[in-house]
């Protein structure tokens, strides 16, 4: 369930818990889900295997152009949950270049639940509940991310249920 500054979607998925979660922790995967558009390239070239581990996505957008995002994960549990706050790369000259290297401590991640011996229910989730107000104003609370949150859900069915 969303709240103020904090949307989740869930899906159930065909595949257990595991085998979401190595999609979801390899970086060099993430193209085949995103449902954002965004993602452009990976700079990194293995999976995340801890809190404090940092991986870089090559972004593009209409508002910033290209630019690199650092996340930095946060949460860590193997087949349970996941998250990450991105952090606007000292690599990225953007529009937005206030924001470089700044950790605004808004958090995208997931939450897997077995659904019986063969299927897991994914809820992925935007929170920027302990970002500044004007930047939960910018991001509408997080509701601007439903459509990509939706898209990227499907994506991983569609993912998981082809290999």
């Amino acid at each position: 369930m969303s709240t103020p500054n904090r949307v989740t979607k869930s899906r159930k998925v065909g595949v257990p818990p595991a085998a979401v979660f190595a999609l979801l922790s390899d970086p060099r995967r993430h193209p085949q889900f995103d449902g954002s558009g965004m993602l452009v390239g990976v700079a990194t070239p293995g999976p995340v295997t801890e809190v404090g581990d940092v991986f870089s996505m090559h972004m593009h957008n209409e508002n910033m152009g290209d630019y690199t995002i650092d996340n930095h994960v946060v949460e860590f549990d193997p087949d349970r949950r996941i998250a990450w706050e991105p952090v606007l790369s000292e690599a990225s000259r953007t529009e937005d270049e206030a924001y470089i290297g700044t950790r605004l401590h808004h958090r995208w991640g997931f939450e897997l639940e077995a659904d019986g011996p063969d299927a897991t229910l994914v809820t992925e989730f935007f929170d920027c509940s302990a970002s500044p107000a004007d930047f939960q104003q910018q991001l509408e609370g997080g509701s601007i991310w439903n459509d990509a949150i939706a898209a990227s859900l499907e994506n991983i069915e569609r993912q998981l249920s082809a290999g």
